[in-house]
């Protein structure tokens, strides 16, 4: 069974492109449209997921509850 979590995506627009940030786990990415900056910043929390140590991800999620 998979769990789904939501998490925050915050994208704002710097210069001439958008950043995207996910508080939560406090990871970062961007792109050249929102649409772009939302993908990648999916991508960046699924691999971060995927690779870090459960502990890292628990504690990470423990400072924004």
């Amino acid at each position: 069974m998979n769990d789904v979590r939501r998490f925050t995506a915050m994208i704002y627009r710097e210069n001439d492109g958008y950043i995207s940030l996910c508080p939560e786990l406090d990871v970062a990415s961007q792109g050249d449209s929102v649409e772009e900056a939302s993908a990648n910043l999916r991508e960046a929390v699924e691999l971060f997921i995927v690779t870090a140590a459960a502990s890292e991800v628990e504690g990470r999620l423990r400072g924004e509850m």
